[in-house]
């Protein structure tokens, strides 16, 4: 027996069976490059990947062997879905770095951070409920929001974060529409992709604004721990434990691959958390866990961090240095830590439209567009420069720069119409003080 589709041709015969919700669900942008960008002749300035050959591998090897030789029965038994102790208290010791004080029971270990966000998500989004983010956001989780089917509502940040003007205007907006508003996600440290970090005055504001309008927020914060010259202010969940989600992870300070997280919440979310989890997956890997338990307990990490910070400056510093050379006019955020930097185009460039051409030229980048859910952001590209040595750093943006500058002329030279209307019209997205 054959299934057809009820409406015209589709190659998934089950089409007309999913729920609703499943269109929601689709490939992001940065997804779609990773296998242009894994070409060898390429230079990827698109992904945000951990430079994890920096980890000794006879360190690695040894921290493995250990788990398989000492705890082997251990590690590949199903095990707490809340998390293994042993690693929830050392999440503890780590996020005290960042002023955050909590107790072991207070965490749920999550199979990346992303995992944690989804749960989040599930917990408290019904579809059209109102999520408040920056403008712009982590393409993971509009990707997420989206599926819920939430109404993310972006708000304008400048150098120091996300303006708290402008979020109490975006509240009173939502409300004026009669809509929920569940949640404030934020990335205050090292912003993923505008690499600018909120100021310590701003999470305060922000914290009295959600407090006053009872709205949770969500401090996602994966680059904390990855300063450069000077370490972020405390985190918002440091200020107080009431109305605050805290996302962590393991992925930028140790190993993506691993897929370790955590989330730190109020008690009565923290339980249903577990529930949630537990439903989706029963429990964390438990050999993922233990091994990185053990690292962190046997492994000198705070030296190995610092080597990744030192890593990953001299690549901020050669990718800044490159741009002012090659494109010495364009505006672009310069980042205090962490892996990106967002970068700003003439007018009348669309960043999704020339990606293409910059492929051809051997250099990949994420368009903006990836990271709005109202498609904002064609004037915006994301540079990573966690994964490319200095000097391919240094030679993808001359690639960019070749690319960008016959785009302005073609611009120029057969759009001239469409170069007026776009100074006529053009939103600035983000602000032009986000630079």
């Amino acid at each position: 027996m054959s299934i057809t589709p009820a409406h015209g041709i589709s190659l998934d015969p089950w089409r007309e069976h999913y729920a609703d919700r499943s269109s929601g669900l689709s490939a992001s942008e940065v997804r779609s490059l990773f296998a242009v960008a894994s070409r060898p002749e390429v230079v990827s300035l698109a992904g945000g990947m951990p430079y994890v050959k920096a980890i000794p591998d006879a360190m690695m090897k040894d921290t493995l062997n250990r788990v398989i030789d000492e705890r082997g029965a251990e590690a590949l038994q199903y095990g707490s879905g809340q998390g293994h102790p042993e690693l929830r208290e050392q999440i503890v010791d780590i996020m005290a770095l960042e002023g955050i004080s909590a107790r072991p029971d207070d965490v749920v270990v999550t199979t990346g951070s992303q995992h944690g966000l989804d749960l989040i998500a599930r917990l408290f989004i019904n579809p059209g409920d109102v999520v408040i983010a920056e403008a712009p956001s982590y393409v993971g989780a509009m990707g997420v929001f989206r599926s819920y089917e939430a109404d993310v509502r972006h708000v304008q940040m400048d150098a120091d974060g996300i303006i708290p003007e402008a979020l109490s205007a975006a509240i009173s907006q939502a409300r004026s529409e009669g809509k929920p508003i569940k949640m404030i996600y934020l990335i205050p440290n090292f912003h993923n992709p505008a690499g600018v970090t909120l100021s310590a005055s701003r999470r305060l504001e922000v914290l009295d604004i959600a407090h006053s309008e009872d709205i949770l927020v969500v401090e996602d914060n994966p680059y904390g721990l990855l300063w450069f010259d000077q370490p972020a202010p405390p985190a918002m969940r440091a200020a107080g434990d009431h109305g605050v989600i805290y996302l962590g992870s393991f992925s930028k300070t140790f190993g993506p691959g691993l897929r370790v997280g955590w989330v730190v919440a109020p008690h009565g979310i923290r339980e249903k958390l577990v529930l949630a989890s537990e439903a989706a997956v029963l429990s964390p890997s438990s050999f993922s866990q233990l091994v990185v338990a053990d690292y962190f307990q046997r492994a000198d990490w705070k030296a190995q961090i610092d080597t990744f910070r030192e890593i990953y400056r001299e690549r901020r510093d050669a990718m800044v240095a490159a741009l002012a050379h090659e494109l010495p006019s364009i505006e672009h955020t310069h980042p205090s830590g962490g892996f990106y930097l967002w970068l700003t185009l003439p007018e009348g460039l669309n960043s999704k439209e020339m990606l293409p051409r910059a492929v051809t030229e051997l250099v990949a980048y994420t368009p903006g567009t990836a990271f709005f859910a109202d498609h904002r952001g064609a004037q915006n590209i994301r540079l990573a420069f966690c994964y490319p040595t200095p000097e391919d750093i240094t030679e993808g943006v001359t690639r960019l720069a070749k690319v960008i500058r016959e785009e302005v002329e073609l611009v120029a030279t057969f759009e001239p119409s469409r170069n007026k209307e776009a100074r006529d019209t053009h939103v600035e997205s983000p602000p032009p003080n986000l630079a």
